[in-house]
Formats: structure tokens, sequence, C-alpha cells
């Protein structure tokens, strides 16, 4: 008899738009060779309605898949453990007495706490797609998960846990609208696309590098566009995101995703996370807008030479401007996002960051400030925390901590960033970035009469132009 295993996603964060579970989805895909899988997508799903999926379905293990701890928001902390224990686990709990395990990329960070906090009965460490098999076929036979490099088991002490790299390669394709409702998604969401794992870049804060590994793994380009064929094919006009760390990385995968992606003459719309400095170029751009994106984000966190080398990114100042210049010239709506008080932070150093958001960001592009870094476990950040006294080994940071320069403390940092925001409506914090409900109908309502080839922020900030008032 096929048994049943019912996959939870429990992330219900929404801002700035609601993601689909992506891993989730390419688990089951793997899992639906040997077992009967449903998933549970709890971003639009009731815990009453969890509790009938459960009692219908009678699974007969659970999958949890943990993707955030908090929103990464020091001046307005949500967490979410909290909501997943009293509002899944313990329902769960009252309902059946099935083996529950947890994963995902934020598990993936405090394993060993949360398997703990939640009561789980087995850990997924990293990434799943041969860990849960093999795990599951040793409890099909009545045997624990013990001595499974990665497999974490209720009550078995503190372990290590090594990284298990799945070939990317096999990676299926997602599928996510055939295992979920992607209605609600398709209004202010895109369709996620995966094209590798892995990052060989060394920022100070990143957890990536812990998570997926240090070295890239890519999937074939051909394959990659076939699966966004196939997807358009079902699903007609949509948005396609890469979800990479880096889109552009390593130097020359992009390229010929762009280039397979005109090959097969979609007309499509694409966006993509994390574009490098370092590796962006005229070649690069232009394949983009020829593939069909319509949107990009650039994470460069800081544009001061200081912070750069600070936060160990791989790229340049001249880099980053030189990239700025191009988004420019190829007239890309950008997402750009800057991250302040890091390690060396000074009045100084946030000014010149400001001077470049004036002097090479086109007004309409949207800035998303945030102040203070999240500090993770086995990260340069931790070790620097530790060092200066911000942290201390015996206290979790589970509950999320930050790091703010002690030399520009939390207070005049948080002075400095509204001064600079007070003068720039294109600039947003993060407390700041989600738009009041009235000016959202409005845009909404704006875009219904006079179709608009522009993403929704830049209506938005069209709209803040109009009422805003410097100082």
């Amino acid at each position: 008899m096929v048994k049943k295993i019912l996959l939870i996603y429990p992330n219900n964060e929404k801002m700035p738009y609601p993601v689909p579970p992506i891993g989730l989805s390419l688990l089951a895909s793997v899992l639906k060779e040997k077992y009967r899988v449903l998933l549970f997508d709890g971003m639009f799903g009731t815990a009453e309605s969890l509790t009938r999926e459960i009692n219908g379905f009678k699974p007969d293990y659970i999958g949890i898949s943990i993707r955030n701890i908090d929103n990464v928001q020091v001046d307005n902390i949500v967490y979410y453990v909290d909501g997943i224990l009293n509002h899944y686990i313990l329902r769960i709990r009252k309902i059946t007495d099935v083996p529950v395990i947890l994963g995902g990329s934020g598990f993936s960070i405090f394993p060993g706490e949360l398997m703990e906090l939640l009561g789980a009965d087995y850990g997924v460490v990293g990434e799943g797609e041969e860990l849960f098999l093999r795990l599951l076929s040793l409890l099909d036979r009545g045997k624990p998960g013990r001595g499974i490099p990665g497999i974490i088991e209720k009550d078995r002490g503190v372990f290590e846990y090594p990284l298990q790299k799945f070939n990317i390669k096999k990676l299926p394709h997602s599928e996510i609208d055939g295992k979920i409702d992607f209605a609600p998604y398709r209004e202010r969401s895109s369709y996620p696309i995966q094209t590798k794992r892995g990052c060989s870049h060394k920022c100070i804060y990143c957890t990536y590098p812990e998570i997926e590994g240090k070295t890239y793994r890519t999937r074939d380009p051909e394959d990659i566009a076939e699966e966004i064929a196939e997807v358009h094919g079902r699903l007609g006009d949509i948005t396609f995101e890469f979800v990479d760390s880096t889109f552009n990385d390593p130097p020359g995968h992009a390229e010929a995703i762009c280039s397979r992606i005109v090959k097969k003459g979609l007309k499509i719309k694409l966006r993509a996370m994390g574009i490098n400095p370092a590796h962006a170029s005229r070649e690069l751009f232009s394949l983009m807008l020829k593939a069909g994106f319509s949107q990009i984000d650039c994470t460069p966190d800081t544009a001061s030479e200081t912070m750069i080398a600070n936060f160990q990114k791989n790229f340049s100042l001249e880099e980053l401007k030189r990239t700025a210049l191009l988004i420019r010239e190829f007239r890309i709506p950008v997402m750009w996002f800057f991250i302040f008080g890091g390690p060396g932070e000074t009045e100084k150093t946030i000014a010149e960051s400001f001077d470049f958001i004036d002097r090479y960001i086109y007004k309409y592009d949207l800035v998303h400030i945030s102040t203070g870094l999240r500090i993770y476990p086995n990260t340069p950040l931790y070790r620097i925390a530790l060092k200066e006294g911000v942290i201390s080994r015996d206290n979790s940071i589970l509950y999320p901590e930050y790091y703010v320069n002690k030399k520009l403390g939390q207070g005049r940092l948080k002075g400095v960033i509204e001064k600079g925001v007070s003068t720039r409506f294109n600039c947003l914090t993060s407390s700041d970035s989600k738009p009041a409900p009235e000016m959202m109908e409005e845009a909404l309502e704006l875009r219904r009469k006079t179709p608009f080839d522009e993403p929704m922020f830049r209506t938005l900030l069209r709209l803040r132009e109009k009422t805003f008032s410097p100082g």
C-alpha cells in the first residue's frame, strides 16, 4: 500500500509579495514516484482547512518546511517560530501521532534549537531531495534515522550536520501550479525558477554558503528554458522570477539561459534577484532584455568603498557604478537594496551610499533600506559580534539579534537614515515598505484603467511622489 505524506508550507508573510513554495514543490516532485503527496499552502490556507486536510488525507508522515525565522527587520520584528508551534505543531499533535519531520532553509540554520523548541520527531538539514527520501525509506521499514549525515532524530543530543549536496542536474521541474492553488499568487507574485544552488561569495552576514555550499552547482540552461516554456504553456501571461542568490553567477550561465529563452521565441516576463556588479556587462543586459526581463533586483547593500570591503563583497565601487550606468542605459526597472549599520559604518559611509543613490539610481526605481544586520550562526558577522561582545555564546540568537556598529549606535543610525529617507521619495525603510491600503487600491485601479507596462513598485512610486513632502 502506497504511504501518504503531507507537506506543509507554514510561511504566511506576504510582504513585499507572497512567495510560492518552490522548495516543497521540488521535494514533492521527487517523492511522488514512491509516495502519495499532498502539499498544504499556509500562505492562503487556514488552521481550520489544515485540520480538514489532515483528517481527510490521513497522512503517514508530515513534513514542515521552515523558510523564515523572522522578517529581518530590526525596528519591526515579526517572529514566525511561535506561530509555527501554535498553529501547526500543536494542532497536528492533537489530531495525529504520525512522525513530524522539519526541514527548509530556516530550519537548516538553527536545526538543534528548532528540534527542541518545536518537539519534532526528525529534522532534515540542508537540501532534502535525497535525504528526505532516504529517511522515509528507513521509517517505512521500522528503522530509526540515526547515523545518516544531515538527519536529526528527536532526543538524540547535539550532532554535527555535514552538508549533503543534491545533484542538481537531476532536479525535477517544480510544477508548483499543479501542487497548490496558484491563482492567489498571480496578481502580486511570480512563478519561481531555480537555476543553481550554492554561492562562492563571502559576504559576512550571508547564510547561502552554509545552506547550499560554497561552490555553484548549475542546472542545464536548456532544461531551464524548457521548464519556463512548459509553465507558460499552462498558465499563459505570468511573470517568472529567478530566485537564485545571484542570477549572473557563475559568469556565462545567465547569458546561456537568456539565449535559450530567446531561441525558443518565448514572449514572457522575467525578473531576477541579485545582479552581481562584478559580472554585469552590456552583453548580459542586452540578452536579458531580449529574453523578456521587465524587472531586476540589485543588492549591493552599500555604495561605500569602505563598507564594500568590510562586507567582503566581491565587487568594487567602480564595478557597482558601471552596473548602475548600464541599468540606466538599458532602462531596466530595478529594486535596489541597501543595509546600513555594519562593521565600520559611519555617517560618512552612509553619506557615500546616499550620494550614489542620488547620482546613479533612477528616481522611479525603488530603494529599499534596512538598518542593522541580522546575526546568523557560522557566519563571519557572528564571529565579529562575539568578539565585540554584541552577543554571547551562551545566548541563543534564534530570536533575532542584530549587529549595529557600536560607535554609531542604533539611535544615531536611525536618525541619520530617517533624515536621508525624508528627502528622497523613492527611498523606503523596511518598516515603511508596505504601501497604505488606499494607495495600493489606487494603484490597482489605475493599472486596471490604463495598462501599465511597468512593475507595480513604479506605479506606487509615481503615486507616492504626488503626495511626498521632503523634509
